[in-house]
């Protein structure tokens, strides 16, 4: 009778073994396993004066392992006045600034920019955007529509998308970008302005 429960713990042994070794082989490597530093407090964006950067994402990070992720936000009034610039520079006629001023989203839009080592690895449909609300409610979730990247210098390559963004009263959302390819999240703060 000893014989039985010593094959029961062998193989209850060797049963957790594999499942652990399983499960070691499916976990990322690298950046990805330790996930993204964070900054302690929010720091301004140097490029939109709307987002603030929680994950640590700096220029440096694209030098070294190509992973550079930025978003922007351009408000309804910004892009007014870049169209009225551009109907002073480009003698438009009425019809063409109609159609412009029609196409500017109410919301604004959101504009994702990404830095990546490769041709392949620059496809925005490994982003997944999520926005939530200080409340946890998500307001906006979008899987970015497949385009490749184009050659931005040395090995790097940059795709950018701008996304029409739902008109909202002035807030402050929590916006997650996360990058399937890579395994790594990027999170952001959205300071909506007042709508004018």
């Amino acid at each position: 009778m000893p014989t039985f429960p010593r094959l029961v713990r062998n193989l209850l042994t060797v049963g957790v073994f594999t499942l652990l070794a399983g499960t070691a082989l499916a976990q990322p490597t690298g950046k990805a396993a330790k996930g993204r530093s964070r900054y302690t407090f929010a720091q301004k964006d140097a490029v939109s004066p709307y987002v603030k950067n929680v994950t640590k994402n700096t220029d440096e990070d694209q030098d070294v392992d190509g992973s550079f992720t930025r978003i922007g936000y351009r408000s309804y009034s910004d892009l007014l006045t870049e169209v009225e610039a551009l109907r002073k520079l480009k003698d438009w006629a009425d019809t063409t600034y109609q159609r412009r001023v029609a196409a500017i989203p109410p919301g604004g839009a959101l504009l994702v920019t990404i830095h990546r080592q490769g041709p392949k690895n620059a496809e925005l449909s490994n982003l997944t955007l999520t926005v939530t609300d200080k409340a946890g409610k998500e307001v906006l979730v979008q899987t970015l529509e497949p385009g490749a990247g184009r050659f931005f210098g040395r090995d790097l390559y940059q795709a950018q998308r701008a996304l029409p963004f739902p008109k909202m009263e002035a807030q402050e959302l929590n916006v997650s970008i996360r990058d399937a390819k890579l395994y790594q999240t990027f999170d952001y703060i959205l300071e909506l302005p007042a709508a004018q």
